[in-house]
């Protein structure tokens, strides 16, 4: 099965610097809960959002040098568990270094906006299907919103087959 990660412009008004979160302890410990039953690391009471594009578009550059698969974990751990600006070229390039990919070459991509119209091509995409939250799967018509345990992305793959 192919996998295809199709981006999504996940609040694109954020400034490059971030901005202050909301507190919300109960939101917070809920999307813990989420994800302490997958197994996937999350940092209780971040106090700042980023703005994803740069993530995105390095994302992008990624599958262009075949570490599209690998890169998206480590941009994850970034912005949820240690709570970096993943909307700052010099974070991406690291996080780009530490997946084997050349850091120099990460940076020109990132400040020269080499694959911009990709992602917005993404989000064309993701409006015209109708993607309103991350995350979204989609196969053979069929879609699921949010995170989902892994026998319902099972369910999804056998009626989409």
């Amino acid at each position: 099965m192919d996998v295809r990660f199709t981006h999504f412009p996940l609040h694109p008004d954020t400034p490059a610097e971030g901005k202050k979160r909301d507190p919300n302890p109960a939101r917070d410990e809920r999307m813990k809960a989420l994800m302490d039953q997958e197994g996937l690391p999350f940092t209780v009471g971040r106090e700042m959002t980023y703005n994803s594009r740069l993530a995105q578009e390095l994302a992008k550059w990624a599958e262009s040098k075949g570490k599209g698969y690998e890169i998206h974990d480590p941009i994850f751990r970034a912005f949820f568990v240690d709570a970096k600006n993943i909307g700052d070229p010099a974070v991406l390039a690291n996080i780009a270094a530490s997946i084997g990919l050349p850091r120099d070459e990460a940076l020109d991509a990132l400040h020269s906006r080499t694959f911009k119209d990709e992602v917005d091509a993404d989000w064309r995409r993701s409006a015209e299907v109708g993607v309103n939250a991350v995350p979204t799967f989609v196969m053979g018509g069929y879609g699921l919103v949010g995170a989902q345990p892994y026998e319902t992305l099972e369910k999804l793959v056998a009626k989409a087959s």
